[in-house]
């Protein structure tokens, strides 16, 4: 049955089923066989799409071909070189267009002679900009693909071009001027939605005369600094003043420069700086009056990285209570001393309820005491996963000292669970890697070096965006912090915030958590959990390899006695889960 966040093929005559999870300006085609298995001279599937108000099928390209195949710069059309996989996440350069896009999925074979033919395709429509669910909340991403193939085509002929689109340091973030010929639609692109929301939410508060709170953790970004003094004393903010991580509370760092121009424009009495036990961590903006009642939770930093080199992810809420709720503990920020003075506000005490009709949602701020914290409480319901746990979450390391890393690897041992997703870890000092955690039970490392070395042909080198002025690279690149439980089941949720999942997050820390038990909400933090799985899973895959990399190839059908491309989709009982989790509607 189609719903608001799933639609399917109705072809009858096709062989394959087609479901189509919707995402927040991407998509994820979940492709299986209806009967048994493909036959042995099935080479993939071809995907067109035509975007809304449109007659005009655009074509998904791969940049694999068949051997022999040339592959041009911008790939070759999937009618011609299909995609070997039973699923994809497709994020449309336009996503942002208005109306349904309709996707168009052909099996294609291959004869003797090498020839490609068509089966019968599935066709299904849905919209990708939309609010997630309106007049309620609002998932909004950051596209964070600086490393990406689709930024090299677009924006990058180089990878030092990174350089004219964002600061190489955090500190010259308030003076930076990018210099990129094409500067406005690049920051637009890779900020996505997340960037979108912000900017409107600031603008419309300014236009309204509305109150505005704000919590700030990185503050280096001119176009929020320069929004936030426009709202004169309508504006309060808390600004972290830490020196432990990033050095916030020194002098000359950004945030105490923007401090002090806020000052100027909020007056004094309006800004604070903070780090309650370790750090005022939170990413959080509050509007009320004008007609508006809107609060931004998430992981997206007011910052050049936050919103233009990161993975990040915002939730906008549109509530009387939530925005009540968040003043009230905002001013129980405000006027706290020291950590337990928060600790001891009833702000701190537990789940708040979002007054969200008809969605469970709840937000509960940090730091908690030890009586009412949350982490244990989580690693407890991930216990409880039936189907699936998906995840990207940064600070692993922090993690396997709280419940949650030990309850992701209780989750990996249950065969009936499928368990995936990715979490930045130490690799070496001063040089951040990643963690990708396979269904198989394994955790590959991809280090920053993958990002820019060793990439298969025919890809292109992709700039890391994290290039320090030594050439360095360092910093965070997936900087998100959820987690989806059972998004196929009615009873799906997703764990979201600024809040790390980890002891002090959960206990030292400003923190905000939120909880959604909402399959629409769900399936979008799904989807964005695999389309980062899978975009560093493949640099693993190239980094592995010994010497230089190996051009990828298409397999075309076996001779007789061989195996086709899609063997281990059926005989692996890990992959066989995955195929049939993503592409069978309930």
């Amino acid at each position: 049955m189609d719903t608001d966040f799933r639609v399917t093929g109705r072809n009858a005559a096709s062989l394959f089923a087609l479901t189509i999870h919707r995402g927040d300006g991407m998509v994820l085609l979940g492709m299986d066989w209806k009967n048994g298995r493909p036959p042995i001279d099935f080479v993939g599937f071809a995907i067109q799409y035509r975007e809304p108000g449109t007659d005009v099928f655009k074509n998904v390209r791969n940049r694999i071909g068949f051997p022999g195949q040339p592959v041009p710069d911008d790939g070759i059309r999937t009618t011609e070189a299909p995609i070997q996989k039973f699923r994809w996440v497709h994020f449309p350069f336009n996503a942002d267009l208005p109306g349904k896009f309709l996707y168009r999925v052909t099996p294609k074979f291959m004869d003797a002679a090498g020839a490609l033919t068509s089966g019968e395709a599935e066709e299904a429509e849905l919209a990708l900009m939309r609010e997630t669910i309106p007049g309620k909340l609002n998932v909004a991403f950051t596209r964070g693909f600086v490393s990406s193939q689709a930024f090299v085509r677009n924006f990058a002929a180089e990878a030092p071009t990174i350089i004219t689109l964002v600061p190489p340091v955090g500190d010259e973030g308030l003076d930076f001027v990018p210099t990129h010929a094409d500067a406005e639609r690049a920051l637009a692109w890779m900020g996505f939605e997340a960037r979108a929301e912000t900017l409107a939410l600031l603008d419309k508060a300014r236009d309204a005369g509305a109150e505005v709170r704000v919590i700030a953790y990185d503050l280096n970004l001119p176009e929020v600094v320069t929004r936030l003094e426009a709202l004169g004393p309508k504006l309060k903010i808390i600004i972290d003043d830490s020196d432990r991580t990033n050095g916030h509370g020194r002098p000359n760092s950004p945030e105490t420069r923007a401090a002090e121009r806020l000052i100027t424009s909020a007056g004094a009495a309006n800004v604070k700086r903070q780090h309650m036990a370790n750090l005022q961590h939170q990413k959080s903006i509050a509007v009320r009056g004008g007609g508006i009642s809107t609060v931004l939770y998430g992981s997206t930093n007011l910052s050049w990285r936050g919103l233009y080199v990161q993975s990040n992810n915002s939730l906008a809420v549109h509530s009387e209570k939530a925005i009540d709720d968040y003043f009230i503990a905002f001013e129980s920020y405000f006027t706290a001393k020291r950590a337990e003075d928060f600790r001891d506000s009833p702000s701190s005490a537990g789940w708040i309820d979002l007054g969200l009709h008809c969605v469970d949602a709840n937000v509960a701020f940090s730091p908690h005491s030890d009586a009412n914290g949350r982490l244990d409480e989580i690693g407890a319901d991930i216990d409880t996963a039936q189907s699936s746990v998906l995840f990207s979450l940064a600070f692993l390391g922090q993690m396997t000292r709280g419940a949650i890393g030990p309850a992701l690897g209780r989750a990996l041992e249950r065969p009936e669970v499928h368990v995936m997703g990715i979490a930045d870890a130490e690799v070496r000092a001063g040089n951040l890697g990643l963690n990708v955690l396979t269904p198989d039970n394994r955790r590959r490392v991809v280090r920053a070096a993958a990002l820019t070395g060793n990439v298969p042909p025919p890809f292109l080198t992709e700039p890391s965006g994290l290039a320090g002025v030594d050439g360095n690279q360092r910093g965070t690149r997936m900087h998100h912090k959820f987690v989806v439980l059972d998004f196929d089941k009615p009873t799906a949720r997703v764990y979201l915030g600024s809040y790390n999942f980890s002891n002090p997050a959960d206990d030292e820390n400003g923190e905000n958590l939120v909880v959604v038990r909402d399959r629409t909400v769900a399936t979008s933090y799904m989807i964005e959990a695999l389309r980062m799985y899978d975009h560093y899973i493949f640099r693993v895959a190239s980094e592995a390899s010994d010497g230089p990399a190996r051009p990828l190839e298409l397999k075309r059908p076996p001779q007789p006695g061989g195996t086709p491309w899609f063997e281990r989709d059926w005989t692996d009982p890990i992959r066989a889960r995955d195929r049939e989790l993503f592409a069978r509607a309930e």
